[in-house]
């Protein structure tokens, strides 16, 4: 049980780290606020594929945490992870407003009401045919990315990033019901492996698509309230993830403040990155 809550919260500050590391290679890399080709440049950048690994690494420790922990502690766990980005900027000279800090200690009041209300345990298995529905969702998922590029109106930025919470919330199903076989060779035959893969994959073009289209706050937050709304109510409902008895008030509350903490600090966070862009002089590399 211990085991489980140590993964959640080494997978919530890898994520949170490995998105500070991906963002100082962008910026070395000159390619911030620039063309999608500028991105070319992160070849040489050697923080922004260490920021990658160590998002690698949290999302191994967030499927090792969904084998023991439901989805909706763990979901809203990396969901905060925008939390960690935040105290790690102004620790490095950033400035986050006190309404910002303000946002970090709701969130963390909902993490800790959601972790006194968990019941660890693991997944109800998933019959194959629904596995196999579970990498079909790349499909739907990557029609919305093909109307998004036909149209520019604010909702196809909302299209996309809600397609890019539904892929991540596909993703923690695909890692909460993941059956580790004996042979690692036997992962290829799992239809979850390659929902995770995919649906991945899937994910993080969608959002980094809706980024280009929209501001950071908006897409962070329908990405967010996506993923974790939607898995969190799939493990409720159907893969037998349970809440203490007594605890679903105080489960309820904390998903809320959890979600709530979460999208504000990201809204604080945006808001004081566009200032800082702003107040630099034109020309100059940031």
């Amino acid at each position: 049980m211990a085991l489980g809550y140590v993964l959640a919260v080494l997978a919530t500050l890898a994520s949170g780290s490995g998105s500070i590391l991906e963002s100082m290679g962008v910026r070395r890399a000159g390619a911030y606020g620039g063309r999608s080709l500028d991105l070319i440049a992160l070849r040489r950048q050697w923080l922004y594929f260490l920021g990658l690994g160590v998002d690698m690494l949290g999302f191994a420790f967030a499927a090792a945490a969904l084998h023991r922990l439901p989805l909706f502690l763990v979901q809203s766990m990396l969901a905060f992870s925008v939390g960690v980005t935040a105290t790690i900027s102004a620790f490095m000279g950033a400035r986050l407003r006190a309404s910002g800090w303000g946002a970090l200690g709701v969130g963390a009041i909902g993490l800790i009401l959601l972790g006194v209300s968990a019941e660890p345990g693991p997944a109800q298995a998933l019959p194959p045919q629904w596995r196999w529905v579970l990498v079909g969702m790349t499909v739907p998922v990557a029609a919305i990315a093909v109307y998004a590029r036909r149209h520019h109106h604010v909702w196809a930025t909302v299209a996309l990033a809600f397609g890019a919470g539904v892929s991540y919330s596909v993703v923690g199903i695909s890692a909460r019901t993941l059956e580790l076989p004996d042979a690692a060779w036997r992962l290829v035959l799992d239809p979850a492996a390659w929902s995770i893969v995919l649906n991945g994959f899937t994910a993080a073009v969608l959002f980094a698509m809706a980024l280009q289209k929209g501001g950071p706050t908006g897409v962070t937050a329908i990405m967010f309230t996506t993923n974790t709304a939607l898995s969190s109510f799939v493990g409720l409902v159907y893969l037998d993830d349970h809440v203490r008895e007594g605890y679903v008030t105080a489960a309820a509350i904390g998903f809320v403040l959890a979600i709530a903490g979460a999208i504000a600090v990201a809204h604080y966070s945006a808001d004081t990155r566009q200032k800082d862009v702003a107040a630099t002089p034109a020309g100059t590399r940031v």
